[in-house]
């Protein structure tokens, strides 16, 4: 089943900074098809972690076009928030998806926490599963994940969600601030993606 290599994927999101930077990630020679010619709206994600959200993304996009499907569930985790937004990352930025307020909201809940914050290292990491579907039943996931710190401002208008107020370890800029080639090759994307590589 896995010995074939995929030469033609669907990318299952609706999010035009993943469908980007999962597109760079893979081979030029393969055919990708994603969202931006097929309209299909996104599933309701009702997983509990970021393993089943991913898989029932790529099920349903394989399910809609008969296509082999990969699709990613990811989003930041904030130690001082007990990890939260975790899978519920996206819905922070309320239904218009308005990583601003996101941003925000998250700003003001570590400083309910200790109003002092900004003096010390407010640990997160961002995570990513990868999930590749089958038309046949057949799916892979693998999962990444970048350790770093929050930022006591936002900074850099490069990339898309969070990016802004992350930056990893041993690293002085966050991720918005990075050129996206850097960033791609450092971020937990990449981490999950190097371990789906083979099958492309």
């Amino acid at each position: 089943m896995f010995k074939k290599k995929i030469k033609e994927i669907f990318i299952g999101s609706n999010n035009k900074g993943k469908l980007e930077e999962i597109a760079n990630l893979l081979p030029k020679s393969l055919k990708i098809c994603s969202n931006l010619e097929y309209q299909i709206p996104s599933p309701k994600e009702t997983g509990a972690s970021f393993e089943q959200n991913s898989l029932l993304k790529a099920k349903y996009f394989s399910k809609k076009t008969n296509k082999i499907c990969l699709s990613d569930d990811s989003g930041i985790e904030i130690d001082i928030l007990d990890k939260a937004p975790g899978i519920y990352s996206a819905d922070w930025s309320g239904k218009k998806r308005n990583f601003n307020l996101a941003i925000k909201r998250v700003y003001r809940e570590i400083f309910k926490i200790d109003r002092n914050w900004k003096k010390k290292k407010i640990t997160a990491r961002f995570i990513c599963v990868l999930t590749i579907f089958w038309p046949g039943g057949k799916f892979v996931s693998k999962l990444g994940k970048v350790e770093g710190r929050i930022s006591i401002s936002k900074k850099g208008k490069n990339g898309f969600g969070y990016d802004p107020i992350f930056i990893p370890n041993r690293k002085r800029l966050t991720f918005g601030e990075m050129e996206p080639k850097k960033k791609y090759k450092i971020d937990h994307r990449f981490d999950a993606f190097k371990k789906i590589r083979k099958f492309f």
